[in-house]
């Protein structure tokens, strides 16, 4: 398809442009200036006048069809990929899961398995590495060799993802040999255990317990080992989902000792609290995930480590379950709750609601829903950019449109949203993913199997 978006503003992380956006194919072919086009009848033209043009969201961190608790979540790539086309998410990077006693690649091939075919949007992988040993060491190579240049340990979950110390350096030592970035999950789960069987022990079973017993102490101790290890592996080191000002403060030195060290949040850490989990009658339960929702302090820390890039993307951690069945498998036991919360739809209007309260500036919204994590996981120049040469994967974002959140409109799987009633300003008026359009006019006009795997390169950060 070829096509002409006229009349916009285009949006990048540098800066605002009064422009036009020529796309031939799959590609953005040019940009030119307002109303200076001409075009042959074979260009659809598309009126974007008041609305921001705007490069495909990329979330960096989801978990479709993830195993967890004896369960899994419950959108699929299918349903996932629509869900977040709906909310201006045109890219997403799911997480491989290398189960105990497997190895790197069968998981990968595993995954590959669920997603191809199925995905509505463009999508590429991670590798969870839960089984730390010669095999999947040398693996990691072979990985990368695929297109899979980033690896995800666990200080949390003893016993399903935990890795030692000692595990985690190997791992960061041949991360650094081959050039991949490790993603860590920084909590420290050994002390969180003893925590939550003390708790259970004296009946203290409420969801709130799980804030409780996952105090923000042990995610900023967490983190400041992690960075140790990354600094003695000389290793790039992404911790995900911050949630806490203790584990951003650490962050936030090693970047200016000029350590690789990034941090991604989560806007549930910015826009919900530990007030969530402790509603009543097992409401709470809706709201757990890990790390937990922090006091209300905690957020504007996080903000301004927005607005200063000590973290440099917003990403979701979707991993969604239902209340029904799923959360209230831990009735009467907050630690069997699934732990996760549903979210890959409303990312982008979450973060543009930070704009409109002055939070952060329009073109930070876009650096670090689009720009940086493609930057981060060996994406760009081909997303995160309006820009000829990149895919055309741009959104058209009507900022003066207002919603509501709610279960009743949303179009992921789950029978509850964690913003039901939320009301905010700013809505996709148009998701394009490589030159398709998937969501226009209230619709949705994607197809499964549009979504094409991506081999990543690495990160492009590192000093």
């Amino acid at each position: 398809m070829a096509m002409l978006i006229k009349g916009g503003t285009v949006v990048t992380a540098e800066g605002t442009l009064e422009a036009d956006v020529v796309v031939e194919g799959e590609k953005i072919a040019a940009l030119l200036a307002r109303d200076s086009a001409t075009i042959g009848s074979s260009y659809e033209t598309i009126d974007a006048t008041d609305l921001y043009v705007i490069p495909g969201g990329i979330d960096a961190h989801t978990h479709m069809e993830m195993p967890f608790g004896g369960t899994f979540s419950v959108d699929s790539f299918e349903t996932g990929t629509k869900a977040a086309a709906w909310g201006g998410t045109t890219t997403i990077i799911d997480f491989a899961v290398q189960a105990k006693g497997t190895s790197l690649l069968a998981a990968l091939d595993k995954w590959h398995s669920k997603a191809d075919g199925n995905c509505a949007i463009d999508y590429g992988f991670h590798m969870i590495v839960s089984d730390v040993n010669d095999t999947s060491l040398k693996e990691m190579s072979a990985c990368i060799d695929a297109g899979v240049t980033s690896f995800k340990m666990f200080m949390a979950y003893p016993g399903v993802f935990y890795a030692t110390d000692g595990e985690i350096l190997l791992g960061m030592q041949e991360a650094s040999r081959i050039g991949a970035t490790i993603m860590m999950h920084a909590e420290n789960g050994i002390a969180i255990d003893q925590l939550v069987a003390q708790a259970v022990a004296a009946g203290r079973t409420d969801p709130v317990q799980h804030g409780l017993t996952r105090p923000p102490e042990l995610e900023g101790e967490a983190t400041s080992r992690a960075i140790t290890l990354a600094k003695v592996a000389d290793c790039p080191l992404y911790i995900v989902h911050l949630s806490a000002a203790n584990a951003l403060t650490a962050v936030a030195a090693a970047r200016d000792a000029g350590q690789n060290v990034f941090a991604e949040t989560c806007p549930q850490y910015l826009y919900l609290s530990l007030d969530d989990l402790a509603r009543p009658d097992f409401e709470g339960a809706k709201f757990v995930a890990s790390p937990p929702l922090r006091t209300r302090d905690h957020a504007a820390a996080l903000w301004r480590g927005l607005r200063t890039n000590d973290l440099a993307v917003v990403s979701t951690d979707h991993c969604p379950f239902c209340f029904k069945e799923q959360k209230e498998l831990g009735r009467g036991d907050f630690s069997k709750i699934p732990n996760g919360i549903p979210g890959v739809e409303h990312r982008m209007d979450l973060l543009h609601q930070g704009v409109v309260t002055g939070e952060i500036t329009l073109e930070r919204w876009v650096e670090t829903c689009s720009t940086t994590p493609a930057r981060m996981f060996g994406l760009y120049p081909r997303k995160g950019v309006i820009a000829p040469g990149a895919d055309a994967d741009i959104v058209l974002y009507d900022p003066a449109a207002t919603q509501t959140i709610s279960v009743a409109t949303h179009h992921m799987n789950v029978d509850y949203s964690a913003y039901e009633g939320m009301q905010i300003t700013g809505r996709v008026a148009a998701t394009i993913s490589r030159g398709q359009v998937v969501v226009a006019d209230g619709e949705f006009r994607g197809s499964a199997g549009h979504g094409a795997f991506l081999a990543r390169d690495l990160n492009q950060y590192l000093v």
